[in-house]
């Protein structure tokens, strides 16, 4: 087992793994047990009382965190002529179409997001193998597909994400980095829960949250005390 650095030991004596904090508790931790030399992002993770495997029970959803991700988000649009400088003005990195779509074919895909128009979703089908594995693949219900594109590419870069419960049932989740002042990611990180609250499978029985984490790169997770957050 590797030994701990004296930094990670300083981290570990701040709080007891043991025990649930509250979100206003946990925001102000991750902070301070944070050891890395970079700006550090801070995830939330939810363990989640639903079974993946039943169509009726895949949480999925999108939502604007307050105060964004702190990160530079590469937004690629593969967009009619017509479509183009809209998406140009809205800040969009890459905008084009079957340039874009050869490129991807032949195994590029150095951006975050793709969004795309209903028009055009025949040709990015044909790239939906080698996106798909990646989570780049745009859909409706992310707001990635959509004929306003302008409008999608603001949303993403202000912070809107995507979520998806995995095969083990949990939602990983980055809202925010560790340069945000522990309120930025308090609220950033309720905004997701509430959001994931409101999803609830109708099939899905007995506990919903089973347990809610808060950590940054490479830190230990601090469980959040469920009671502690209102509506849950």
């Amino acid at each position: 087992m590797a030994k701990l650095t004296k930094s990670q030991k300083l981290a570990a004596e701040k709080y007891d793994k043991t025990l649930s904090y509250s979100m206003e508790e946990a925001s102000k931790l991750v902070k301070e047990i944070t050891t890395t030399k970079f700006d550090a992002s801070v995830d939330v993770d939810l363990r989640l009382g639903v079974d993946p495997r039943k169509a009726d029970q895949m949480v999925r959803g999108v939502v604007a965190l307050p105060h964004g991700t702190g990160k530079d988000v590469r937004v690629l649009v593969l967009c009619t002529p017509d479509k183009e400088q809209e998406a140009k003005d809205a800040g969009a990195d890459h905008v084009g179409l079957d340039e874009y779509i050869k490129k991807i074919e032949g195994g590029w895909t150095d951006v975050d997001v793709i969004i795309t128009m209903p028009t055009v979703m025949a040709k990015v089908g044909r790239i939906g193998r080698v996106l798909g594995p990646r989570g780049l693949m745009p859909n409706p219900k992310s707001g990635t597909v959509t004929l306003d594109v302008a409008k999608a590419v603001k949303e993403v870069k202000s912070g809107k994400i995507d979520f998806k419960v995995d095969k083990f049932g949990i939602i990983h989740a980055s809202v925010g980095k560790v340069s945000f002042t522990a309120e930025q990611i308090k609220e950033n990180a309720l905004e997701l829960i509430s959001t994931v609250s409101k999803l609830k499978p109708a099939s899905s029985k007995g506990t919903y949250f089973k347990v809610i984490s808060l950590s940054s790169t490479m830190s230990s997770g601090i469980t959040i005390d469920k009671g502690s957050i209102a509506g849950l």
